[in-house]
């Protein structure tokens, strides 16, 4: 005991000890799940309604694309009716955030889209018409995955959210190659940045600034998912039901089973703190 009693924690001073030596007592201030947080199963729940939004927003993109190719779907109606849309989102989210009227710049950055896209629509058109059309839907798939993926879930990382948006508007653009017409491309291109940029934005609003929004725009969403997709083909919008019941209720109960195997140790040691 006197022999411990002359050791310190120090690695500058030669001591009669070695270097992975430790007293008795080190383990004895060592802590298990400090301040650990528990999760509720229903708010996991809640918390994946995200996640079956945006799933539920690629579906709808697909389907849309489909009624356009398979000449169900006018471009000029479903420009017309983005248009409206939009300024009616637009309109919304001004009142909702109690900003009046609408901002010039909010204007101003819609037209400057669309007149992009309309002007570019040709070159769209032609872009990745010599690469066959297997190879497109494959990059497709793998870009609306991406999207998927790296969108911003309530994480402010702009990294993650310019890379979820290039990749959905790269997949409008390999599907708009598959039209002859231009006005084809323009409604692919102006329907990606309507489901892929602009909605998100409304979803963001509507769920701080109305109370109750998010479950109900999840149960809209599906409820709008699965008959676009049941329209094109049932076993797509079975499928489609399984994966929301998977990521709604599967993987949440799998989390809380795993929950009491964690196991985070805090001792007197010098621990790591991530900055």
């Amino acid at each position: 005991m006197e022999r411990e009693k002359n050791w310190k924690k120090v690695l500058y001073i030669n001591q009669c000890f070695p270097d992975n030596y430790v007293q008795t007592s080190f383990l004895h201030e060592m802590e298990k799940n400090v301040n650990i947080k528990t999760y509720q199963y229903w708010n996991i729940v809640k918390e994946t309604g995200m996640i079956t939004q945006q799933l539920c927003s690629v579906c709808l993109f697909v389907v849309l694309f489909i009624y356009m190719d398979s000449g169900l779907l006018d471009p000029n109606y479903l420009i017309l009716i983005l248009v409206c849309i939009v300024l009616v989102c637009y309109a919304s989210r001004s009142i909702i955030e109690k900003k009046g009227k609408y901002k010039g710049r909010d204007i101003q950055t819609m037209l400057i889209f669309l007149t992009l896209a309309f002007g570019l629509s040709p070159v769209l058109q032609t872009l990745t018409e010599t690469i066959s059309t297997d190879t497109i839907y494959a990059m497709t798939v793998f870009m609306l995955l991406s999207n998927v993926l790296f969108h911003n879930y309530r994480v402010n990382e702009p990294i993650s959210r310019s890379l979820s948006l290039n990749a959905s508007v790269f997949a409008s653009v390999c599907l708009a190659s598959r039209f002859n017409s231009r006005m084809h491309a323009f409604a692919t291109v102006t329907l990606a940045l309507l489901i892929f940029a602009l909605w998100p934005e409304i979803r963001k609003t509507l769920e701080v600034h109305v109370r109750g929004a998010a479950p109900i725009m999840t149960l809209s969403s599906i409820t709008t998912a699965l008959i676009a997709l049941y329209s094109v083909s049932s076993m797509a919008a079975l499928l489609f039901s399984l994966v929301i019941i998977t990521f709604t209720f599967l993987i949440p109960l799998w989390l809380i089973r795993l929950q009491p195997s964690k196991n985070n140790i805090h001792g007197p040691w010098d621990e790591a703190v991530i900055q």
